[in-house]
């Protein structure tokens, strides 16, 4: 494991000049990922359209300090597949003696939903790439429309906190488990409030041979309505709540990560953010009491999967 004093020599790849909010998870990810890379690799990155690609590749203007490709909201692993395809075509060929890695980064709602088609072929073909979501619950980029990724109760754009209809309905798709279950080498869920906890899997992403899948929550500030300052420690929140487990999964085993001491309520990761703010109005703790279930009953689903017994943490 690299120290923070290693880590502050590393080349950065992912510069300053972009024009991602205050606040904003994505940078931090994004240099955290593409820190795990020594000095003298060489990397290819793919970008879903998204707050990322926006707010980095202003013309005439990148913060992208490698090679970078720009595509469609829908296709980053279909592109980055490609362009994969044909550096082993060309080395095969001797026309290329460099080792090269590939990574792309997408949005949830070009992961989760509309990429979710290209980026289970990139999967199932084995292409030798890395795929990183930038997890902040909606397409933020657009609007603030709700995704397959958005939490139950979440006022969004496409799904309004009323007094008919108190925010998004569905609870979230679990993304991890679903690339998981297309066998690759490797699977894993991090967040930012754990540097080590970046480092170690991204390392890890880029090290084996195959395709690999990294989900980081990232979040947004205009999106998530929170304080700008607190992005990292609302990051811990949702890894203290077990709303979002550390965990990861190679060559098919199941592995936690990091197990929270005691059992913090789920109320202590939505009363910092306004998108839940009327699920605390008189009439609403239901809904509060619905994610609560949602939460233990994946964190007991979690548990099993990793062998561990079944139980929450001490109250």
């Amino acid at each position: 494991m690299a120290t923070l004093k290693e880590l502050a020599q590393v080349k950065e790849r992912f510069v300053g000049g972009h024009r991602l909010c205050a606040g904003c998870g994505h940078g931090i990810s994004v240099r955290m990922v593409l820190n795990a890379l020594d000095n003298d690799e060489h990397v290819v990155v793919g970008c879903a359209t998204g707050c990322l690609e926006v707010a980095s590749t202003i013309y005439p203007y990148t913060a992208w300090n490698c090679s970078f490709i720009h595509n469609a909201f829908e296709n980053a692993a279909a592109t980055l597949s490609g362009v994969e395809a044909a550096y082993r075509s060309l080395k095969k060929q001797g026309k290329l003696k460099e080792d090269i890695k590939f990574v792309a980064f997408g949005g949830d709602g070009g992961t989760y939903d509309i990429g979710l088609q290209s980026l289970s072929g990139a999967m199932e073909r084995g292409h030798n790439l890395v795929y990183v979501c930038l997890d902040n619950g909606a397409y933020m980029n657009t609007g603030i429309q709700r995704s397959s990724a958005t939490p139950i109760g979440a006022d969004t754009t496409t799904s309004p906190a009323g007094k008919v209809v108190p925010g998004k309905q569905q609870p979230r798709k679990d993304l991890a488990a679903v690339i998981a279950a297309h066998n690759i080498p490797y699977v894993a869920q991090t967040s930012i409030s754990s540097w080590q906890d970046v480092h170690a899997k991204a390392k890890k992403a880029f090290e084996v041979d195959g395709p690999a899948f990294i989900n980081i929550l990232s979040p947004c500030p205009r999106g998530w309505r929170y304080n700008t300052p607190d992005v990292v420690e609302l990051s811990k929140l949702a890894v203290e709540t077990r709303f979002w487990p550390l965990f990861e999964v190679e060559n098919g085993k199941w592995k936690l990560n990091k197990k929270p001491k005691k059992y913090v309520p789920i109320e202590e990761f939505l009363k910092p953010q306004g998108r839940f703010r009327h699920l605390f109005a008189p009439g609403n703790e239901h809904i509060i009491q619905r994610i609560q279930e949602e939460v233990d009953q994946r964190w007991l689903a979690l548990l099993e999967r990793c062998g561990e017994k079944p139980e929450l943490p001490p109250r």
